[in-house]
């Protein structure tokens, strides 16, 4: 699928998916649930502000309906409700937005994955996006190198 360079695009993540997918934030998780998920969004605050991506962060939530934490320039963090999964809110998302933006979702789960498809976004896995973040990280280092 080519990227139509004029759209806006979005990579929307599947954050507890990631963090069970990745062995460093996994260990993290295990020893204190909120280090985990405060590094990812490090992580992703750090890719979006060298890409041309907008990000959007979503994990699944506790309370009565979907909340977001959003700060200027900054990683977009969506919660779901108590009675919807993040994989729900990020199907939804794609179904809603994929006409109108190149959406990349990144997880591994299979079911996400073909909803994201079938609605016209792309999908990478859990590795894919850590080869997209590891990849930025390095062209920023060459770039800083070079001035």
């Amino acid at each position: 699928m080519d990227v139509d360079v004029t759209r806006k695009s979005f990579l929307v993540v599947d954050g507890n998916n990631i963090i069970h997918a990745w062995s460093d934030l996994l260990t993290l998780h295990r020893k204190r649930k909120g280090k985990a998920h405060s590094q990812l969004v490090r992580i992703l605050e750090s890719y979006q502000d060298f890409s041309d991506e907008r990000v959007v962060l979503v994990f699944d939530g506790r309370g009565n309906r979907i909340t977001e934490e959003r700060n200027p320039d900054s990683v977009q963090v969506i919660y779901s409700s108590s009675g919807m999964t993040a994989d729900a809110v990020i199907e939804r998302l794609a179904t809603a937005n994929a006409s109108r933006f190149d959406i990349v979702v990144a997880t591994n789960d299979v079911a996400v994955q073909d909803a994201v498809a079938a609605a016209g976004g792309r999908v990478i896995s859990a590795e894919g996006l850590r080869d997209l973040v590891e990849s930025r990280d390095r062209d920023l280092q060459r770039w800083m190198r070079s001035r």
